[in-house]
């Protein structure tokens, strides 16, 4: 045996010694108790290699119990960093296996926003230290696509297909999100619209369920775990690699904003853009300005100095204003064609005559826009902040009762935070219902809307501030009757409003939870089955 063999064994036999007494305490507790209360990692069932890799030094942990909120903390027993998808197998069995199961959960950015991705006295899996990597791909039946590592963000997706000329084709707005992380959600952006979330293009996945089973599926084959993995919220496995869509990839963009001061125009502005079926936009988000905010803000500058002051004037006249943001695609031989359908696609739109803003910029720059003002606001220590956000899927039927009611009763009026504030539509036809992902119901029409209250707040006081404004908002929904489902959801907080969330999903959510994760040990963060 070497040194280093003999050194593990020792920190291996400290582990069992500080947890033996407690293991013995709990013995005899029932099982019924058990799984909902804080759970021993039970340090002398794992393997010498797998101990190895389970850290709980400060730094580790630090890191682990905090997410891009900045809101919530959660402190996890150990942080779990794999050198392989098949450690992480080795790790959940380990779990699964122990009579006390400990809870385990995968991190990947930490870009959540209310605790999703933390545990308490359980492990973290830090996906980042993997090293799958990105495989560009070509196959007759599916064309070209890439394996993806689930821990891989999509600025690397996006890099490595383009040294191939390819790209994805749904993306969300903020590039340096992890494949397994999105793929959770939904994953969504001003091109879901057009091809649907990122989740509706998917081909493949590898997952490891809460039995630490190893599993690919597909549309075909374990197709249950498929769908339901896919916005699932992690509660029934690991993606640790996705077969993600690929097409041919654009080289430039138009990208142009207009303004509007009346709400029912933008809205139905937006709407026409996404039902044009030929030679339409790639791209089509919406967001307010409001009069103490500015044009420019930390989601893209895409305002020269005069045209910002230009729009803000506005906004300050009128309190709010709307920016539609469409994008065209385009390559280097194609900029007359370009031209002519962007002409085309704007007669009888009716935003404020003069406020018509245009710029030209590579594809890539457009889809990292987000990643260059992070940078600019790194510098100024300004980004390591609080975000107390909160997203929704509202109803068509509802967007103009919740323009007056949140945008400008509330959000407007209480003036806590300069944004970004996004509203713009999705298709419904482009969301595949055997999923897990929850949209917008009460519409016979096919458009449902997005909206994004993306604060920034100053320190953790004023979050907490903005974060009972949400809670308000969602309390205000619910009085009116405007029937919301929540995006990333962090606010429910009982098994019935969660129940409510899934609607007629509910009873197959939880068959599915039965069955890959019976023992509940997967994703605790999203506090789906705290209550059972």
């Amino acid at each position: 045996m070497t040194k280093a063999h003999v050194i593990r064994a020792y920190i291996l036999a400290l582990y069992i010694i500080n947890n033996l007494v407690s293991i013995i305490l709990t013995k005899f507790t029932p099982w019924k108790d058990i799984k909902t209360s804080t759970s021993l990692i039970p340090f002398e069932t794992l393997s010498l290699d797998i101990a190895s890799k389970l850290y709980t030094d400060t730094n580790s942990i630090k890191t682990a119990s905090s997410d891009f909120g900045k809101l919530f903390q959660e402190t996890p027993s150990g942080v779990f960093y794999p050198s392989s998808v098949s450690d992480i197998a080795r790790l959940i069995k380990s779990s699964y296996a122990s009579n006390y199961p400990f809870k385990i959960t995968a991190r990947g950015h930490g870009h959540s926003v209310g605790g999703q991705a933390m545990v308490k006295d359980g492990v973290v899996v830090e996906m980042s230290s993997l090293s799958s990597g990105v495989s560009v791909c070509w196959s007759e039946s599916l064309g070209y696509y890439c394996d993806v590592g689930g821990e891989v963000l999509w600025i690397d997706v996006l890099r490595t297909a383009m040294e191939h000329g390819l790209a994805p084709v749904s993306w969300t707005d903020y590039l340096y999100l992890s494949v397994g992380g999105t793929l959770s959600n939904a994953g969504i952006s001003g091109q879901s619209f057009l091809h649907g979330p990122q989740i509706s293009n998917v081909h493949e996945m590898d997952v490891i369920t809460g039995k630490g089973d190893f599993m690919t599926c597909s549309k075909t084959v374990n197709s249950e775990l498929f769908y339901g993995v896919l916005g699932g919220l992690g509660q029934f496995g690991i993606i640790t690699r996705a077969r993600i869509v690929l097409h041919k990839a654009p080289t430039r963009v138009k990208w142009i904003r207009m303004i509007y001061k009346d709400f029912d125009a933008f809205t139905k502005d937006q709407e026409h853009l996404i039902s044009i079926d030929n030679n339409g936009p790639n791209y089509v988000e919406g967001s307010l300005i409001m009069k103490k905010s500015s044009a420019n803000n930390w989601r893209s500058s895409f305002f020269s100095v005069l045209d910002e002051s230009k729009v803000n004037s506005l906004a300050s006249k009128y309190g709010v204003v709307y920016s539609l943001e469409v994008v065209k695609y385009y390559n280097d031989i194609s900029i007359t064609t370009v031209n002519e359908e962007l002409d085309e696609m704007f007669k009888g739109l009716s935003f404020e005559t003069g406020f018509i803003f245009k710029k030209d910029v590579s594809f890539v720059d457009f889809l990292n826009r987000v990643r260059i003002e992070e940078l600019k606001l790194q510098s100024k220590g300004l980004w390591d902040v609080p975000h107390p956000w909160l997203n929704l899927f509202v109803p068509k039927s509802c967007i103009q009762d919740f323009n007056q009611r949140v945008f400008i009763g509330i959000i407007q009026k209480e003036n806590k935070s300069s944004g970004p504030f996004l509203v713009y539509p999705m298709n419904r036809k482009k969301w595949d219902a055997r999923m897990s992902a929850i949209i917008s119901e009460g519409d016979d029409d096919d458009v449902f809307y997005t909206v994004g209250l993306l604060h920034s707040a100053r320190n953790v006081e004023d979050g907490k501030i903005i974060d009972d404004q949400n809670k308000r908002i969602l309390e205000l929904c619910d009085e009116i009757g405007i029937e919301v489902k929540q995006y990333l959801p962090q606010y429910y907080k009982t098994k019935e409003e969660w129940m409510k969330h899934f609607g007629a999903k509910w009873s197959l959510f939880e068959e599915r939870k039965a069955k890959y994760d019976p023992k509940m040990i997967l994703s605790p963060g999203q506090r789906i089955f705290k209550f059972i």
